[in-house]
């Protein structure tokens, strides 16, 4: 076998939960091969670059193994290299206001502003 539908080889690596959640990505335009947006029924060959955002986070893999049927996890991750970046480490910032505080003032409203994390002109 040398290629696959990239929905049945998403789900069976492991990536997707259900081969459905892998077909509705596909359609949606979250999965890409080699840079080139896929279909459900997109060939997927061994040495291919996929990348699928699937579950909020953007997953790289090359595939090294095609399979076409759902496998254990230690024997799923050997059929793709991962090459998706960490993730950003550290807590985000968020603007918190005492509850009944009323409105923002405008020197509030400036400090938000250089932040990045006012609403207001977007």
């Amino acid at each position: 076998m040398d290629a696959t539908r990239v929905d049945r080889w998403l789900w069976s690596v492991r990536l997707a939960k259900t081969r459905a959640d892998a077909a509705t990505a596909c359609r949606g335009g979250h999965v890409r091969i080699n840079d080139r947006p896929a279909k459900p029924a997109s060939p997927v060959r061994v040495g291919d670059r996929v990348r699928a955002r699937m579950h909020d986070r953007n997953r790289i893999v090359e595939v090294t193994r095609i399979i076409e049927k759902r496998v254990g996890a230690p024997i799923a991750q050997e059929c793709y290299v991962d090459h998706t970046p960490p993730e950003p480490t550290g807590t985000p910032v968020f603007a918190r206001r005492e509850r009944g505080a009323g409105r923002p003032t405008k020197k509030d409203r400036r400090v938000l502003d250089q932040l990045g994390l006012s609403r207001r002109g977007r």
